[in-house]
């Protein structure tokens, strides 16, 4: 119940989590707060809740269905702005899509701020030429992100591959898994 207050991650289902299936990091990288991170695999799944001419929102639960965060975007904002919540409607960060990009380039910030001091990472796809990789059986994105004290940009914290057909989504810190 915790994490529909804005708490904690949910614990693994009972007799969910095989022996050695996921190690956590001895040190890892906090960007938003401890509390999103868990020591065992959470699956997740994104439902939308609304769909209007001026709103596009949906949640994001666990697969027993309880709440874990929302998504509110407003269709037609000038730059284009997401707010993401805590599952008590607590703003977490905001992305804002930054205007004449050639990456498609997005600024996240703390809350629903949108100042230098509350800058968190950006995120971009990989190249300026957009090509998607194609399988028999999905479709793959690559994105880069950088955490805000990676100035020079030269190499990415993360990556992120997301395969749409299969609704999958991989986070890579250099070449280790660590997130899926």
């Amino acid at each position: 119940m915790a994490a529909a207050m804005g708490g904690k991650l949910p614990g693994p289902a009972s007799g969910t989590v095989p022996a050695n299936a996921y190690t956590m990091q001895s040190n890892p990288i906090v960007v938003i707060g401890e509390q999103y991170i868990a020591p065992y695999p959470v699956d997740l799944k994104i439902q939308h809740t609304v769909f209007t001419v001026a709103e596009n929102n949906f949640d994001i639960t666990d697969v027993n269905d309880n709440p874990i965060f929302k998504v509110k975007n407003k269709l037609f904002s000038f730059p284009d702005r997401r707010v993401l919540l805590d599952a008590a409607g607590n703003p977490l960060v905001s992305l804002k899509q930054k205007i004449l990009s050639v990456h498609r380039r997005w600024r996240v910030f703390r809350g629903e701020s949108d100042k230098s001091s509350d800058f968190l990472f950006s995120v971009r796809k990989s190249s300026l030429v957009h090509l998607k990789m194609r399988t028999k059986t999905t479709t793959t994105t690559t994105l880069d992100v950088f955490l805000a004290s990676n100035t020079s940009e030269s190499l990415p914290d993360f990556k992120i591959t997301e395969g749409w057909r299969d609704s999958s989504c991989t986070i890579f810190a250099g070449d280790a898994i660590i997130a899926q």
